[in-house]
């Protein structure tokens, strides 16, 4: 006669493995989890373009971009989510801005991976300016 498990065990094996489905969720370093709404879907208003710097770029952390001025009246726009694991820069100095996960490091005048884990570079945004202001989108 073979002996069931008790409720307890089978609830504890649940939540285990509920738990585990979760976190391979949240780390996920597949195209779809990284690079899912890396792009605006409509035109986002970023302020007055002369908030960045020629030679050197600003992070929109809450609006998840990143443009940088390589030359004066030249702007290139890219996604701040990174493409490892779909974290959010947390800084940029100079041309290079930084994933707070996992150490990647992107040129944000071009997009380009400088550091793994990351291998894809960023989403470029199209970006403009009008009247003052950038556009992004």
């Amino acid at each position: 006669m073979s002996q069931s498990p008790d409720r307890r065990t089978v609830l504890r094996g649940a939540a285990l493995a509920g738990a585990a489905g979760f976190g391979l969720a949240a780390c996920s370093s597949g195209e779809s989890g990284a690079n899912a709404s890396a792009v605006p879907d409509e035109p986002v208003d970023l302020g007055a373009a002369a908030d960045v710097p020629v030679g050197g770029a600003k992070l929109y952390r809450e609006d998840r971009l990143v443009v940088s001025q390589p030359a004066k009246g030249t702007y290139k726009c890219f996604s701040a989510k990174c493409t490892h694991a779909g974290c959010i820069l947390s800084d940029v100095e100079k041309k290079e801005g930084s994933c707070p996960c996992h150490g990647s490091r992107f040129d944000v005048a071009t997009g380009k991976v400088l550091q793994g884990p990351a291998t894809e570079p960023l989403p470029e945004v199209p970006v403009k300016a009008k009247d003052g202001k950038l556009i992004a989108g």
